[in-house]
């Protein structure tokens, strides 16, 4: 038996290398062999940080007589959901016509073609309360194979077909105004847990999409946000010690966490605590709240090289044996002398993007150079690394390998929204130009599609340069890029959400357009489902919003200059504008020679620091004072 996960760019695979199952990574070859032996395939997907996955690890895959089982009657195929999303997608799609239980680890059963015929999550390693154990799942999926594969091939003929059909039912529908994203706002507050925060009873997760949409939802949003946010830091969802938030709670109170940390859960949270740590009545437990997680982001997920790292493991070594939580459990004293949970190292470009339009607009509200400044390695890194010469992204790499796995439209759509927050944090074009050629790349792409064999259902503007992923197609598995949003916002809502960012900042009417077009293409179900839509409602509530643009431009040499222009400075970072960007002289002509209207004719006057503030475009007339600033505010 030969070891194929040894050299792989997934951490999650190399974990399993060892193990007595004949694994094979994601590929053709895994399927060919299957056709070859007459032998239906398993096809197991986890990641790197997730609880059960190493238990079952642990339990059935470590074992001896499972192996030779699996390796006797299977192909047996492991997957990094993180490294292979549009595979988890199809997979995860297809089991839940056999479990309503959907999670990781999540246990397929496929023909050699790749068509599901059962599906499950965990199973125990013994027959536990009516679930059946995982020897026994592969002994009845044996025997129905060898003696009523007739059936087996007609369920998954039956699930391709539902899966097929579902992907073009329409979740088109007109852009909620005001009284439709008021009446998401009162849906969402009748599923809050008023003594808690969050939503629902258990298990329970951040959805920190929801709370996104929230924070832009008017004053009764907003104040679920904070409540939630509030109650979230100060519960053992978060860690004190280091500042980062745990992926989800199977207690109402947040008790009993399971300690896997996220980047995606963290910077979306730090990006809703900014959100919520500027304008007027601005929650002061925000700062704080943010100065943690921008210090967990910069000190523990920030690799050597600039990239961040996917998650931190919820086990590590204490005392010779795996624990999960152990480190966690202790004070700051009582972790000095013990190893750190693992970090999947593995970087992924679209959750780095998240990452970097956090970390820089936390540093733009609350002043703070460490998180610019670790969005800014973050930001070259990946523009160094990640964008191959002929415009492609990398998915996800490894100590500075690329995996071989194909970006997918949300790492197009979060490192182009990324790169425009840190635009508009730093001052520095070329990161928006960066993230135009990105959304352009995907708006042509959609295009290309759409004249070859046309869309069915409403069309949606943005598609992933690279294509789907080659096996899926090739075995008629892709699905298209699904809406729905749970722990991150869809790839059509983070491209929606860089087109809108790129409109405001001056780069072309055409950049609304095709925001608002994305978002039509949901807004049917969004408005219906909130708590599964979050972050396309936040987009779409800041299209419903009145458009407040706010730049300052200072003198190129006294850009940290005291007395006010200090003080404007600061108060163009505390009020809330649609976007808002402190620039030198040089910075603003760059900007406008680039293509960026809204830096058009924008000087520091009279050699002194100039705030403009305008509504669409239209502005009114520059200020040079922070008071100045408030009248304007005020009379709006």
């Amino acid at each position: 038996m030969g070891n194929r996960l040894g050299a792989s760019l997934s951490p999650y695979l190399r974990a399993h290398a060892d193990n007595p199952v004949d694994w094979y990574p994601w590929g053709d070859e895994a399927f060919a062999a299957a056709r070859e032996r007459d032998v239906p395939v398993l096809v197991s997907i986890g990641y790197a940080t997730c609880h059960w996955c190493h238990v079952m690890a642990r339990e059935s895959f470590s074992d001896p007589a499972i192996a030779e089982l699996l390796n006797a009657r299977f192909v047996a195929i492991k997957v990094d959901r993180e490294e292979h999303p549009d595979v988890d997608a199809s997979y995860l799609a297809a089991a839940s016509a056999f479990t309503r239980e959907l999670g990781w680890p999540l246990t397929v059963f496929a023909t050699p073609e790749g068509r599901t015929f059962y599906a499950g999550t965990y199973f125990p390693p013994r027959s536990v309360r009516g679930v059946p154990s995982f020897a026994e799942v592969l002994g009845a999926v044996d025997e129905a194979w060898r003696e009523r594969r007739g059936e087996l091939h007609e369920t998954a003929a039956a699930v391709a077909e539902a899966l097929a059909a579902a992907s073009v039912a329409s979740t088109a529908g007109e852009l909620p105004g005001p009284a439709e994203l008021d009446g998401a706002v009162a849906m969402l507050a009748e599923d809050e847990d008023r003594l808690h925060g969050g939503f629902g009873t258990a298990p329970k997760f951040p959805v920190a999409p929801v709370l996104g949409f929230l924070s832009q939802a008017g004053p009764d949003g907003r104040r679920l946000a904070e409540r939630s946010l509030k109650l979230m830091g100060a519960s053992p969802l978060r860690d004190p010690v280091e500042g980062g938030f745990f992926r989800y709670a199977t207690r109402a109170d947040w008790s009993d966490p399971h300690y896997e940390r996220m980047l995606t859960d963290n910077a979306l949270l730090l990006g809703v605590a900014a959100d919520l740590g500027r304008g007027d009545g601005a929650a002061a437990f925000a700062h704080l709240l943010a100065s943690g997680v921008v210090g967990f982001l910069a000190e523990r997920m920030q690799l050597v090289g600039g990239g961040f790292a996917s998650a931190q493991d919820s086990e590590s070594w204490i005392d010779g044996r795996r624990d999960e939580g152990g480190y966690y459990r202790r004070d700051a004293t009582g972790r000095a002398g013990l190893e750190p949970p693992a970090l999947d190292e593995k970087v992924l470009t679209g959750w780095n993007g998240l990452a970097i339009g956090a970390l820089a607009r936390a540093g733009f509200v609350f002043d703070d150079g460490v998180a610019i400044g670790a969005a800014r390695r973050a930001a070259d890194y990946l523009l160094d690394r990640h964008v191959r010469e002929d415009g492609t992204l990398v998915r996800s790499s490894l100590d500075d390998v690329a995996s071989d796995a194909v970006a997918t439209l949300e790492d197009t759509g979060m490192l182009a929204g990324g790169l425009l927050e840190l635009a508009a944090a730093t001052g520095e074009v070329r990161y928006a130009e960066a993230a135009r050629r990105l959304i352009d790349r995907a708006s042509d792409a959609a295009a290309a599609l759409h004249a070859a064999d046309g869309m069915h259902g409403p069309r949606v503007p943005f598609a992933a340069p690279s294509g789907a992923d080659p096996v899926l197609a090739a075995y008629g598995l892709a699905l298209p890029s699904d809406p729905a949003e749970g722990a991150t916002p869809s790839g059509i809502t983070a491209c929606a959400d860089a087109a809108w960012r790129l409109y405001a900042l001056g780069a072309g009417d055409r950049y609304l357009d095709l925001a608002e077009q994305a978002m039509r293409s949901v807004a049917g179900m969004a408005v219906r489902r909130p708590i599964a839509f979050g972050g396309a409602l936040e987009v779409m509530a800041r299209l419903a919003a009145p458009l407040v643009q706010l730049v300052t431009v200072v003198p190129d040499d006294d850009a940290a200059e005291e007395g006010a222009g200090a003080l404007l400075r600061a108060a163009t970072r505390r009020h809330a504008a649609s976007v808002a960007a402190i620039v030198t002289d040089s910075q603003a002509r760059e900007f406008a020679a680039a293509g960026f209207e809204l830096f058009e004719g924008r000087t520091a006057q009279d050699d002194d620091a100039t705030a403009y503030r305008c509504r669409s475009f239209v502005c009114a007339l520059p200020v040079h004072d922070a008071g100045a600033l408030e009248e304007l505010v005020e009379l709006e």
